[in-house]
């Protein structure tokens, strides 16, 4: 119904997501597992990711209240490099065996404390950026390991939503949630 408020996402928000969330000033993405489902498709010249299109818009709306988005992913893919483009993510860092020195050089370059940095992951891989964020997500299928050192999980599966849910969550945790919604609800109607 028009001009109702839209307060909350259709989710549960943890208390320790709810208490670190409104710090964060950059999402740090995995690919493999949470951008996607994990799958890798390989054809003869190159290799095929599917991402989930809601993903992609939350990270839009995100990135629309001033949350910078980075992606840390080992593997490299010409389709991961597409889809950053497409989404305007200016910080895209692929074949990274290691990715807390990654994150730790951006956070420098961004002048940001790791308290202002979320990580979303769904591997052991994940746990040494994950465990130095001030806020560490795990979509609903990652590692047991990952998901007992997460601040909060997801409740959708990785390459099905999971990111759409973080972007959320954190647009609710900065007080901005309802207003993004009121976007679309407000939408005026073409005559």
């Amino acid at each position: 119904m028009a001009g109702t408020p839209l307060l909350v996402p259709g989710f549960a928000l943890s208390d320790a997501l709810m208490a670190r969330a409104p710090r964060v000033r950059l999402l740090l993405l995995d690919v493999d597992g949470v951008l996607t489902d994990g799958r890798v498709i390989l054809g003869n010249e190159d290799e095929h990711k599917a991402f989930d299109i809601k993903d992609g818009h939350g990270i839009k709306m995100l990135q629309r209240h001033g949350v910078a988005v980075g992606i840390i992913t080992g593997r490299t893919s010409r389709a991961v490099e597409r889809r950053a483009r497409e989404l305007d993510i200016a910080h895209l860092y692929q074949g990274c065996s290691e990715k807390l020195p990654r994150c730790r050089q951006l956070l420098e370059e961004l002048e940001l404390s790791p308290d202002q940095a979320a990580y979303v992951g769904d591997d052991v891989v994940d746990l040494p950026i994950l465990l130095h964020v001030g806020l560490g997500i795990a979509v609903q299928d990652a590692h047991p390991l990952v998901k007992r050192y997460a601040h909060w999980i997801t409740p959708s599966p990785g390459g099905r939503g999971a990111v759409r849910e973080a972007c959320e969550a954190i647009l609710h945790a900065h007080g901005r949630y309802s207003d993004e919604m009121e976007r679309y609800v407000n939408a005026p109607a073409d005559g």
